[in-house]
């Protein structure tokens, strides 16, 4: 479930990146009055520690997914 979150908090911020690399345009700053204010700061560090999350999941031992996969077919 965590996972899942991390990964949703992570693609919001990357569709902002894109924004700002495309448009020019801060969607997260528009929203919540400029890259100075708190609620645009809390974003920012969200989405930086769901991108730290997502790390751990490019390491993680996927065993118990296939087990599960084995399990669920036989």
């Amino acid at each position: 479930m965590l996972d899942k979150i991390a990964l949703t908090i992570l693609i919001i911020g990357g569709l902002n990146w894109g924004c700002i690399g495309i448009f020019q345009f801060d969607v997260v700053s528009w929203l919540f009055g400029g890259t100075d204010s708190v609620l645009s700061r809390i974003i920012f560090v969200l989405v930086g520690l769901a991108a730290i999350w997502c790390i751990s999941i490019l390491f993680r031992d996927d065993e118990t997914d296939e087990t599960t996969v084995h399990h669920s077919a036989g």
